[in-house]
């Protein structure tokens, strides 16, 4: 098996070799400067710490876009029934501020650890935020008439 080339295949094979490097430069260049929002959140979890059985379970995380394009939220998901997110369904431009707000069913007894997943067009197309704490057993009436 002879494997050797004649002068027009190699100054093909050349040609061939410096398109597909100069291509692979000019995608990298091109991804480097392409702009894309980026979230930059105050605080990625939220402990609620110990609360009461009932207590309002409402808690809400803050951020910025500190990229240079504008963020849309397509959806937000909590990890069981009992985390619900909103959030911001407007679009986010660069240096605005938007918000998630997060229910948590405080009815449950017990400590929580929970997450709430973001889908966007952002930096992180997937974003998870965290929430934590436990709520208490209600202490029980113990007066004696």
């Amino acid at each position: 098996m002879n494997l050797s080339l004649n002068k027009t295949s190699k100054i093909y094979l050349a040609l061939f070799v410096f398109t597909l490097f100069s291509t692979l430069g000019f995608s990298q260049e091109t991804a480097s400067t392409e702009k894309i929002g980026k979230f930059s959140f105050d605080s990625e979890t939220i402990d609620y710490g110990k609360i009461e059985q009932n207590a309002d379970g409402v808690r809400v995380f803050k951020f910025t876009n500190i990229g240079d394009a504008p963020i849309v939220i397509s959806n937000a998901k909590g990890s069981c029934g009992c985390t619900v997110p909103t959030y911001t369904k407007s679009v986010i431009q660069p240096g605005e501020t938007g918000e998630i707000n997060v229910k948590y069913a405080t009815n449950r007894i017990g400590a929580f650890t929970k997450t709430v997943t973001l889908t966007s067009n952002a930096s992180e197309p997937s974003k998870v935020l965290r929430i934590k704490g436990e709520v208490l057993k209600p202490e029980k009436d113990d007066k004696v008439n």
